[in-house]
């Protein structure tokens, strides 16, 4: 069973221990996961026998994507959002994950109603429905895609251009393959991430699984002020982020 801490996510627990029932009582079964919450050692409980635990080392993003996080109040978010897009107008292919299929739903209102070429993907829609959105995106008949974590692995589009993390991951392994999804194959890619105060603490344990510090952009002068952040907790006043002042998001016309 590969990817099952995102096919529980997706809603497939039932589906999984009605199959699970049907085979045979003697089966030899391997479970695939990139995080172990509780669920998914509730499940590895049920459906496999005496099981032995292998784990392996979390793996990094490649270098020739160019990573940047900017920091920001929670307020500050979508105008953010918006102000990047417009930026990077040259960009055909943008994806920005949320952590919930609200923001998402949220977010892709909010896009729409600006008159941005944006849909969404998540769970609630069905498999038809799914198809139909990454054909648009994968065609280039839809600019910016806004999805939740289904969407961070087990799809190959070689052409996004652009992440955006309007959320934070739960953990290094879910950041590395929501970044991965760009810079594919011999192109190049960014990624941007927002982070909240509240988030801070966890954005440092990210870095500290993937061995880097992350460049921060100072927050458009529009905006108003940054949230003060040290990123360390050892009080080294150095990092700390950059007030509001600076220019809108620089613009990226690579194509």
């Amino acid at each position: 069973m590969d990817e099952a801490d995102r096919m529980l996510d997706m809603g497939f627990f039932a589906d999984i221990e009605r199959i699970i029932q049907h085979m045979p009582a003697e089966k030899q079964v391997l479970l695939f996961s990139a995080t172990m919450p509780n669920e998914i050692r509730k499940l590895a409980r049920k459906i496999l026998k005496d099981p032995m635990e292998v784990s392996i080392a979390i793996s990094r993003p490649p270098e020739k994507i160019k990573q940047e996080i900017y920091h920001v109040h929670d307020s500050q978010k979508l105008q953010l959002v918006k102000m990047i897009l417009e930026a990077h107008g040259a960009l055909q292919s943008i994806l920005i994950f949320c952590s919930r299929k609200s923001s998402v739903k949220d977010l892709t209102r909010s896009l729409k109603s600006a008159r941005m070429n944006a849909d969404e993907i998540h769970s609630d829609l069905d498999q038809k429905q799914r198809e139909s959105v990454l054909n648009a995106f994968s065609n280039r008949g839809l600019r910016i895609l806004v999805a939740t974590d289904i969407l961070s692995r087990g799809i190959d589009i070689d052409n996004i251009q652009l992440v955006i993390n309007y959320d934070i991951p739960n953990d290094g392994e879910d950041y590395v393959h929501r970044i991965g999804r760009t810079a594919r194959a011999e192109n190049d890619g960014a990624a941007i991430t927002l982070v909240t105060p509240q988030d801070q603490r966890k954005f440092t344990t990210i870095e500290k699984l993937i061995g880097k510090e992350i460049p921060v952009l100072p927050l458009p002068e529009a905006l108003g002020e940054a949230p003060a952040v040290n990123r360390h907790q050892d009080g080294d006043n150095r990092h700390r982020n950059r007030r509001g002042g600076s220019r809108p998001p620089r613009r990226n016309n690579r194509r």
